[in-house]
C-alpha cells in the first residue's frame, strides 16, 4: 500500500458522512451564487462537517472547499465538492455526487466519489487501480466514434455566457455528427465516475474547478482513461478544461474539440472584420 492509498479509508468515511446527510436531510434554504446558479444550506453544512472531520484525522493536510475556500498551507490538501449537481439534487433528480480528492502539488493522487442515491462509491489512489463498492472497474473497450456515448458538461451561465457557449455549441454540433449519443447529466464527478466504469466513453468539461474534477480525474485515470486539457497536455488542477476519454478515442475526440475551437476562432475573426 502506498502513502496515498492509506488515505482512502478516511476519504471514504468522509464521503459516507456527506452521503448520509444528503439522503436524510432536506436542502434547506437556497441562495443564489450567480446567474441561475444556487447553493443550499446543506452544501455549507456538509463542507463544514468534512473540513472539521478531515482536519481531526489529517491535521497536516490542507483543505479546499467549493463553498468556503481554502484552509491550511500544506502542499497536500483535500479538495471537496459537497454536492456536485446541486441543481439536480434540489429538484429530486438522483444525478448528484460527493466529490473528495487528495491533491499533492497540482496532481490528484487519491479520490472518492459517492453517488448517494445510486448506492455507488468510486475510489482510486495512484497506482492502485479504480473501484466501485470495492470491486475493480475499467473503462470501456469502445474504439469507434459511431459507437461512443459522450458526456458534455453544462452550458455556461452568467456574464460572458454567450461567448463561452460558442465553443460548447460548436463541440456539441461536431460530436453529434460523429458519436452514437451525447449526454448532459449535470454532474462532472458523475460523468468521470461513469467513464471509469465503462458506462460512458468520454467525459468532456470545458470549464474547470478543482473541486469538480480532481477526484474524478484520478478515478478515471486509474481505470485506464486518458485525461488531457484542450491542447492534449496532461491534465492537472491548473488545467482550464478536461477531456477524459478511452484511449482509442482520444485522438478523434481531441480532433473534434480542436476543429470546434477553430470554427469558433474563425467566427470571431469574421465578426471583427465586419464593417
Amino acid at each position: 500500500m502506498n502513502d496515498y492509498q492509506a488515505y482512502l479509508p478516511i476519504a471514504v468515511e468522509a464521503t459516507r458522512r456527506a452521503g448520509d446527510a444528503i439522503r436524510r436531510q432536506s436542502p434547506g434554504t437556497l441562495s443564489a451564487k450567480g446567474d441561475r446558479d444556487v447553493v443550499s444550506e446543506l452544501d455549507y453544512a456538509i463542507e463544514r462537517d468534512l473540513r472539521t472531520f478531515l482536519h481531526a484525522e489529517t491535521p497536516d493536510i490542507g483543505f479546499l472547499g467549493e463553498e468556503e475556500g481554502p484552509s491550511g498551507s500544506s502542499s497536500r490538501r483535500w479538495v471537496l465538492d459537497p454536492i456536485d449537481g446541486t441543481s439536480n439534487y434540489v429538484r429530486g433528480l438522483p444525478l448528484c455526487a460527493v466529490s473528495l480528492a487528495l491533491v499533492d502539488g497540482n496532481e490528484a493522487v487519491a479520490g472518492v466519489i459517492q453517488l448517494p442515491f445510486l448506492s455507488a462509491t468510486y475510489t482510486a489512489a495512484s497506482g492502485g487501480g479504480a473501484h466501485v463498492n470495492g470491486e475493480p472497474i475499467t473503462i470501456s473497450g469502445t474504439t469507434c466514434m459511431s459507437q461512443a456515448l459522450v458526456a458534455i458538461g453544462d452550458y455556461a451561465v452568467g456574464p460572458g455566457a454567450e461567448t463561452r457557449n460558442r465553443l460548447r455549441f460548436a463541440l456539441t454540433s461536431q460530436l453529434a455528427a460523429e458519436v452514437q449519443r451525447i449526454r448532459m447529466t449535470g454532474s462532472a464527478a458523475l460523468d468521470l465516475a461513469w467513464l471509469a466504469e465503462g458506462r460512458l466513453d468520454a467525459a468532456l468539461t470545458l470549464s474547470n474547478h478543482p473541486w469538480d474534477m480532481a477526484a474524478g480525474v484520478i478515478i478515471a485515470r486509474e481505470a485506464g482513461a486518458v485525461v488531457t486539457d484542450g491542447n492534449g497536455a496532461r491534465h492537472d488542477i491548473t488545467s482550464t478544461m478536461t477531456l477524459a476519454v478511452t484511449p482509442e478515442l482520444t485522438g478523434p475526440i481531441l480532433a473534434a474539440y480542436q476543429k470546434a475551437a477553430a470554427l469558433v476562432r474563425t467566427h470571431v475573426d469574421l465578426v471583427k472584420d465586419e464593417p
